[in-house]
């Protein structure tokens, strides 16, 4: 487990967990060349908890397989006990089992190792800056599962007002907040204040979660 003690700065900190040290290494030169500080290399689930922890980074870049505790009960326990830390999935896996665990345990983006540099970046950007990021594939995973006719509501629908509906369409969309803000009229302080709401009716930690929670019950339609 390794840490770095940065000074006051606005650059996103960032923990890299990962137990291939020359994947580590490659994915901590590639942040920092963009200007991307990483706080914490963890080797193992375990040492991401703590870290998380001891260093409240923005984001946790997180690995799937991990000796000690795997990516997905690391993240379960760090959107737990730290909801406003990010967690962004950096995973060589796409199988249905790991997405939607991970996506289900708070993880607002996943993405495959065999993506370009500047995805890694922009993802890692976005998903600090409160977005969701899905590979190509991912998407195509959560699309086809929850636009399945089979697909019904289990629990009564949450109230959403009409504002928090537009918001929760367009963020399906994948628009950023700023873009949501322009297309509604509003602030991007409000945009994310609407976010925080509809996190809360849901009981969700992320606008993945909350997109997720919202095909599944019907909420939205992403044919719109």
């Amino acid at each position: 487990m390794q840490e770095e003690q940065v000074s006051g700065t606005e650059a996103i900190r960032v923990v890299i967990a990962e137990d291939h040290a020359l994947v580590r290494e490659g994915t901590k030169e590639l942040l920092e060349k963009r200007g991307i500080r990483v706080i914490g290399e963890a080797s193992n689930g375990e040492e991401a908890v703590e870290l998380a922890q001891k260093l409240q980074p923005d984001l946790i870049l997180m690995d799937v397989s991990m000796p000690k505790l795997n990516g997905i009960d690391a993240t379960k326990i760090i959107k737990q006990k730290h909801p406003n830390i990010a967690v962004l999935v950096l995973s060589a896996y796409d199988d249905d089992q790991y997405v939607f665990a991970l996506l289900q345990a708070g993880a607002a983006g996943y993405i495959l190792k065999d993506a370009h540099a500047d995805e890694v970046v922009n993802a890692v950007k976005a998903v600090a800056n409160g977005e969701s990021v899905l590979a190509p594939s991912i998407a195509k995973k959560v699309l086809s599962r929850f636009t399945s006719p089979s697909t019904q509501p289990e629990h009564p629908s949450p109230v959403l007002t009409d504002r928090e509906l537009d918001v929760l369409r367009l963020a399906a969309k994948g628009e950023s907040n700023k873009a949501i803000a322009q297309q509604l009229h509003l602030s991007p302080r409000t945009v994310q204040v609407h976010l925080s709401n509809i996190f809360n009716k849901f009981g969700v930690a992320s606008r993945t979660e909350a997109v997720l929670h919202a095909l599944k019950l019907g909420l939205i339609d992403l044919s719109e």
